[in-house]
């Protein structure tokens, strides 16, 4: 009882102080009463620290001398083992914010508590935080992002954090929005350094949808962006094709700029290391990467610039000509010719006489670089053969899937059950896509075969692994009757320059990597130590 008997008397000379500072017009002149409930943190009971957890914050502010020793106080309450004491203490570190010294100490220690097991315990520090956030944005989100950049124990809860309670507000927080997104976005990009493949697209998503990224910012905006994710994909490095997770990260990094290519960013600094890194070592790269990175490549074809295209071009064909079978043959890997032939189609378009001295065109732009002196009649001959040979090879294949296309609906309606029927299905689709990949390339390959063939990077063709755009039934136009007539597998040639270009340009923004080999799930390993950044290092992978 004696005890219990201590413990009301605290209590009760805790409201005793705190009456006589709320009743007093001068609180200053209580310095010592305000000491004393500081103090009273010490103490032995439960009670009489919770309301000093409450009875601190509301009189911080009438006694600045005493910051220091009232925000040590603190700390110890959220340290202590009584899971209502921390509570208590959390709910009133927001009111401490308020002076501007103290803001990023406290962020800092309420960041380290989003790693508690208690529910409870985490909503209040949430709001606690997103309450400290929304008075001091600058320096409350300062120590937030810095464990993410420093690699700490919390990073991860931390993103969680910002993905779950800051993004989603930004339009709120983020004022005056000029100057507080080019702060943000400097703290992101000290921050991806060292992140997992979600990570940095979490992060990169959010840059995006900032106004200083937006339709209207100017072309240096946008490189700004690439030239982050040129850093995470690691382009100074020598490549190394043992190492799965860069082949993975360049991948992923170089379709998280195709969006970014659209708005006028340069991709030379990707193009040219696939050229001169990847491609040499093509042959011993694991199969089921292979595909991933001709997608990108293809797909961000339509926005090389024409330098880019000259360098990249001699790679494109050399991988053509080992691809493409130079008679027929029982089968092919059409894939990974479609990618090829649509690069080739995108890249010549923007240099047409550089395929004079790689495939024996004869294209004459007045270029000292046509260089239409030269014999290079052979490699017209292979080309074109390896062309025909190619054609021959899909031809027979689209005939035997043509054939078996039929079945498939009589299979479906057979099914006794609803995973067969959906196998069934998912096969049916697969044969779908695969016919679309070998009607591409017999549009694409057909052009080619002319001396001075017309490359189609004005004409639409959609890869086949692509959202399809949807067909257009045929209609009458206007008194002279004449109908317009349904896309061919959304591969008809445009009657105008251009036409139908931003089609294309759409559906390389939104579903470039549709089918990609990799899952969806999340790597976050750290076994792998990332040259010239202290060892650290974190899966890249999406597997």
């Amino acid at each position: 009882m004696a005890a219990a008997d201590a413990d009301a008397a605290e209590v009760e000379r805790l409201y005793e102080l705190g009456d006589r500072l709320s009743s007093a017009k001068d609180k200053s002149q209580h310095a010592a009463d305000y000491e004393a409930i500081i103090a009273s943190v010490k103490g032995h009971s439960v009670k009489a620290k919770q309301l000093a957890a409450q009875l601190i914050p509301r009189y911080f502010g009438s006694f600045p001398t005493l910051g220091t020793l009232a925000m040590e106080a603190m700390f110890d309450l959220v340290d202590m083992e009584e899971l209502a004491i921390r509570i208590q203490a959390i709910r009133g570190f927001p009111l401490l914010g308020k002076d501007a010294a103290f803001v990023s100490k406290i962020a800092d220690i309420l960041g380290q508590l989003l790693a508690s097991e208690e529910n409870v315990e985490r909503d209040a520090v949430h709001k606690a935080l997103m309450s400290l956030i929304r008075q001091d944005v600058k320096n409350s989100l300062q120590p937030l992002f810095k464990h993410v950049e420093s690699g700490s124990e919390i990073r991860e809860k931390i993103i969680c954090f910002l993905r779950d309670k800051v993004f989603p507000v930004k339009a709120e927080l983020l004022k005056p929005q000029a100057e507080m997104e080019r702060y943000i976005t400097d703290l992101i990009k000290k921050s991806v350094q060292d992140v997992t493949g979600l990570e940095f697209q979490l992060f990169m998503d959010f840059l995006r949808s900032l106004s200083i990224f937006g339709d209207s910012a100017p072309r240096e905006s946008f490189q700004e962006l690439i030239e982050i994710i040129q850093a995470q994909a690691d382009l100074d490095a020598q490549f190394n094709v043992s190492d799965v997770d860069h082949i993975e990260r360049w991948t992923s990094c170089m379709y998280m700029a195709i969006p970014i290519f659209t708005r006028g960013a340069s991709s030379s600094k990707f193009l040219n290391y696939f050229a001169k890194q990847i491609v040499p070592v093509f042959d011993k790269i694991p199969e089921e990467r292979k595909l991933d990175l001709l997608k990108t490549v293809a797909a961000s074809s339509p926005f090389a610039a024409a330098q880019d295209s000259r360098q990249l071009l001699p790679s494109i064909v050399q991988l053509l000509k080992k691809y493409m079978p130079g008679k027929k043959v029982d089968d092919i890997n059409h894939n990974y010719i479609e990618c090829l032939l649509y690069s080739f189609h995108h890249l010549a378009h923007k240099t047409p006489n550089t395929t004079n001295s790689l495939c024996g065109y004869k294209i004459v732009t007045g270029q000292p670089s046509d260089r239409l002196g030269e014999d290079f009649s052979l490699f017209y001959k292979d080309f074109t053969e390896r062309l025909t040979g190619t054609e021959e090879t899909v031809r027979a294949s689209s005939k035997r899937l043509t054939q078996g296309m039929s079945d498939f609906n009589k299979a479906i309606s057979s099914a006794k059950t609803e995973e067969e029927k959906a196998k069934i299905k998912a096969d049916q689709q697969k044969s779908t896509t695969t016919m679309r990949s070998y009607n591409n390339i017999l549009a694409m390959s057909q052009p080619l075969h002319a001396k001075s063939p017309v490359f189609m990077g004005d004409r639409k063709i959609t890869l086949s692994w692509m959202e399809q755009p949807k067909k257009q039934a045929a209609t009458t136009a206007g008194a002279g009757g004449k109908r317009t007539q349904p896309a061919n597998n959304g591969n008809a040639p445009a009657s105008k320059k251009g036409r139908g270009e931003g089609g294309m340009h759409n559906q390389l923004v939104n579903r470039a990597f549709e089918g990609l080999s990799r899952g969806g799930g999340r790597g976050s390993g750290r076994g792998r130590g990332r040259g010239g950044r202290g060892g650290r290092g974190r899966s890249w992978g999406y597997r």
